[in-house]
């Protein structure tokens, strides 16, 4: 597979001493030259040997799992134009609209959403409604949000949390009776996680999901801050928050989808949008990440800015190119909409999350260890017994294209990496995999490489290759 990385010279080698203790320096290996070309004993690994289907290591490698796939397969386009349907039917979805009819307003919004999770959750959703009071426009009312959650079967304690804001506004964000249908912002995002959702609980995963749909973010992401407020209160791990906002497309647009994360290039909300991105290139090649290196677009906000406020890796979803004309008015309707783009929005989500929830967790950054010869770097970490093999990333400082290659196991926690140019700087991260090519989330990167001195204090926060449009 072609991740779009750029080719590094590496030469990766297992270090197989059973005596070798994280607190204490390992015994340094022997590494062979790269002139005459090195030749590999039975006792290591030579990292472009390995390849991207790495059968020198029991194919243990990223790999499309044909039950994720079977699982895209069965989103339903049907589906995804029902919802947006239903949920433009409501006329707004104003924060301060009626609570009370039962076919207008938030209040008949936000039932059918708790009434759908319901019904398609297979028993295996635990669906409830979160309530907070709120103060807005000199009106006090009592806001929802609707959470479904599909609990983990594995010890890992942190839990993902998908969202998606159903409140809707017209271009006065103080009227709560004018139409607001909303059928992009946010509809789309609300009717996607409906069918991630769906999708996601007819299966059992390792790690815990949580499905949000949040109240009050069109007048400044209350029901987003609410959540959080309450996870951290009840002592919860999160690992990550992914945002969908706007992601309904409309026919002519690029296919391919703008995450927005703030940098700098190595910081964990990055590091969230490159596994996206291989995810993508993975899954749906022909429907590609563009990786926005920012909070949001200029001036804009959504949920996820909670998560970032407190501290948690987040990113948003957004269409490639918006329709301002279309937000916030009567003409965010669903024919304006491409149900095909939105089912690679969903194909795109469903591909993470599985990934995500299906693999072991993400591995602790490796120690660094200086070797005798330049370029040459010993890398440590504890392993997990859920893993069947680990994948070690290499990206240059400056990019974020990366290299990839794979150890099992047992040939994992000790790995000596070599020919790495001594003037580049290189950020090195772990991610685990399970024997069915599932892949977990990236380790937390290490940086390594340059003058001595260099990389201990680097800011690499105006070093990046921006892609895509802001």
């Amino acid at each position: 597979m072609d991740f779009k990385r750029c080719r590094l010279l590496i030469l990766l080698l297992v270090v197989v001493s059973s005596g070798c203790a994280l607190l204490e320096p390992p015994p340094q290996p022997i590494l062979p030259t790269f002139e005459p070309p090195p030749t590999v004993d039975g006792d290591s690994v030579d990292f472009e040997a390995l390849g991207e289907n790495a059968p020198e290591v029991g194919n243990i490698a990223f790999t499309v799992d044909p039950d994720i796939a079977a699982l895209l397969n069965n989103i339903s386009r049907q589906n995804l134009f029902a919802y947006v349907r239903a949920l433009e039917s409501f006329g707004t979805r104003h924060t301060l609209s009626p609570t009370e009819p039962a076919t207008f307003g938030i209040g008949a919004a936000r039932r059918w959403i708790y009434d759908e999770l319901t019904r398609v959750g297979s028993d295996r959703l635990d669906v409830r409604i979160e309530e907070f009071p709120l103060t807005y426009a000199g009106v006090s009312t009592t806001q929802q949000n609707i959470i479904a959650t599909l609990p983990g079967e594995g010890s890992h304690p942190g839990i993902i949390v998908v969202m998606a804001h159903y409140d809707s506004r017209s271009e006065n964000p103080d009227d709560g009776q004018s139409p607001a249908p909303g059928a992009n912002d946010n509809a789309s995002g609300v009717a996607a996680l409906i069918e991630i959702a769906r999708l996601l609980s007819t299966r059992t995963w390792q790690q815990t999901i949580v499905f949000a749909f949040l109240a009050a973010e069109e007048q400044g992401t209350f029901g987003s801050l609410h959540l959080v407020q309450d996870l951290l209160l009840d002592g919860r791990i999160v690992d990550l928050g992914i945002n969908n906002d706007i992601v309904g497309g409309r026919p002519g647009i690029p296919q391919s989808i703008r995450v927005f994360a703030p940098g700098p290039e190595n910081s964990a909300h990055i590091q969230m949008a490159r596994y996206l991105d291989m995810i993508a290139a993975m899954y749906s090649p022909m429907f590609t990440v563009e990786i926005q290196q920012a909070p949001d677009r200029e001036g804009r906000y959504g949920d996820h800015r909670e998560f970032l406020n407190a501290g948690i890796p987040a990113v948003r979803l957004t269409e490639s190119v918006e329709d301002p004309g279309a937000q916030h008015n009567e003409r965010d309707t669903s024919d304006r909409l491409d149900y095909e783009y939105l089912v690679q929005v969903v194909r795109l989500n469903v591909a993470a999350l599985a990934n995500m929830a299906g693999a072991p967790p993400a591995p602790v950054p490796p120690t660094v260890a200086p070797m005798a010869n330049a370029g040459s770097y010993l890398l440590t970490w504890p392993t997990d017994e859920r893993a069947a093999g680990y994948a070690v990333i290499a990206r240059p400082v400056g990019s974020f294209q990366a290299e990839m290659r794979f150890v099992t196991a047992s040939e994992a926690g000790n790995v000596a990496i070599a020919g790495l140019d001594p003037a580049q700087i290189y950020n090195i991260s772990l991610a685990a995999l399970d024997q069915r090519g599932r892949i977990g989330l990236y380790s937390p990167e290490a940086i390594i490489g340059g003058q001595p001195g260099e990389g201990s204090d680097l800011d690499t926060s105006d070093t990046i290759t921006e892609t895509g449009s802001n």
